[in-house]
Formats: structure tokens, sequence, C-alpha cells
């Protein structure tokens, strides 16, 4: 990319505290899934992909841990990418590419990661092309390698709970909104497509989602992506960590 966003830390910010508005324990799967790393790559700089990594949220983290860390970044939103690009500079390498597309192993720039990571932005993939995906993952671990799915996954056996955790985060959030503490997902995306630099790539975004896309969201239980991590090859897979009704699996190469 020629030009950089201008600020980009300040975007950066300004997409943690609207992220953390739907998930106050976000940071907390961050580094249950660092520390996943951490064991499997015992001491040495991991090679990492932050899967769907959006501003690259995953990868700041990352190398703010392991100093030597190689990662890739992939996503497809132009926006989301603009503001990881001009953020990470040649920290990292920032590939565009489609989830829903079974090619997008091909873009990237190597294989034999130690570990995938991926959080929050699966449940926008339909439940088919999700199990698939989980295998095409599989393949681009080393023996070894984990992959680690941090998102919306409630306890099966806690359904009323469950619900009742979901009213009270969404009224706290509501409340938020109601009086300028947070930001909301609306009002985010509306500012970035006021900004000089990020316009341009708000136009792009709405070419490549259609409008209905953030209402399709499908959150199945942690059971079931467990199940799909066996399913696609993974010799161990369970639940690494969670935080009310959300929660991240893992899958062990």
């Amino acid at each position: 990319m020629s030009a950089y966003l201008r600020n980009p830390h300040v975007w950066q910010e300004s997409w943690d505290r609207q992220q953390e508005a739907f998930m106050p324990d976000r940071e907390e799967r961050f580094r249950a899934m660092l520390a996943a790393v951490a064991a499997v790559t015992e001491g040495e700089p991991p090679l990492l992909l932050d899967l769907a990594g959006g501003t690259g949220t995953i990868t700041l983290r990352a190398l703010a841990r392991f100093p030597g860390a190689r990662v890739t970044v992939l996503d497809q939103d132009p926006v989301l990418l603009a503001i990881a690009a001009s953020s990470l500079r040649e920290r990292a390498t920032i590939v565009d590419a489609d989830l829903g597309d079974p090619g997008w192993r091909a873009k990237l720039p190597e294989e034999g990661f130690d570990a995938v990571l991926t959080a929050t932005a699966l449940h926008w993939l339909p439940a088919e092309r999700v199990a698939t995906l989980y295998g095409e993952i599989r393949e681009v671990l080393r023996p070894g390698g984990i992959f680690v799915n941090a998102d919306h996954m409630p306890e099966e056996s806690l359904p009323t709970l469950s619900e009742r955790l979901r009213d009270h985060a969404r009224e706290q959030r509501e409340a938020r909104y109601a009086t300028g503490a947070a930001t909301s997902w609306g009002d985010w995306w509306a500012a970035a497509a006021a900004d000089e630099f990020l316009a341009p790539k708000a136009v792009e975004r709405d070419r490549i989602y259609p409008a209905t896309r953030h209402s399709q969201e499908w959150t199945p239980p942690a059971l079931w992506h467990v199940d799909a991590l066996r399913v696609a090859g993974f010799t161990e897979a369970g639940v690494l960590w969670r935080g009310g009704t959300d929660a991240a699996v893992i899958g062990l190469r």
C-alpha cells in the first residue's frame, strides 16, 4: 500500500473500544490464545496466521508478546485492512482474501504455521463452510500446531441462563451507547466512511458485503465447533476459554 492512514493508532483504539462494548472480556480471550501459542512454541518466535484479522488486533498483541514473531494478517474488509496496513507497516504481511472461497490458501506467503488464530469473525459464514474451512486451516498448520477460534459460543446446557446473560449484556451496552461511554457499531462505521482516507475503502466494502450480512450471524454452541474440529482431523479439540456466552475452542494438529 503506497499511502497510509493518518493516525492509525487512533483508529485502532477506537475499534478496540467499540468492540469492547460487545465483549468486555475481549482481552482475556486474547491472553488465553497467546498463552496457548507460547505453550506450543516453547520460547521460539512463532509463525502465526491472524485469520479474518481485521485491524490486526491479535497481531499487535502477538508482536508485543513475541518479539521476532512472523505474522500474516488475512482479511477481506478494505476498511479494516487499511487500518491494519497503516498501523503494522512492515511488521506483518497483509493478505486480502475471502474465506468463503476455498482458494484463500493460495494467497498465503507460506504455510506450516505454529498457530492460526481468529476472533469474532467466522460466525458470518454458513455452517457447511465453517466445517470445511476447519479442514483447510488444519492443512496450513505444522504438525503440533494449533488453531484457536474465539467467538459467540453459548453453553448448550445453560439455555435459559445464556439468554439472560445476552439480555443483560445488551442492556448494559445500550446504556453505554446512550450516555456516550461507548461508540456503537453503526456510529463507528459512519465515522470511518466520513474519513478522507477510509471513505473510498468504505464504498468498496459496501460492494463486497451485502447490507443483510450482519443480520445473518450463525452462533452454534461450543460443542458444535469442537465436534467439527475433530471431524476435520484435529487430533485434540476442546474449549480453551469461556466467558459467559462466548468461548474459545482449540484444535491441535
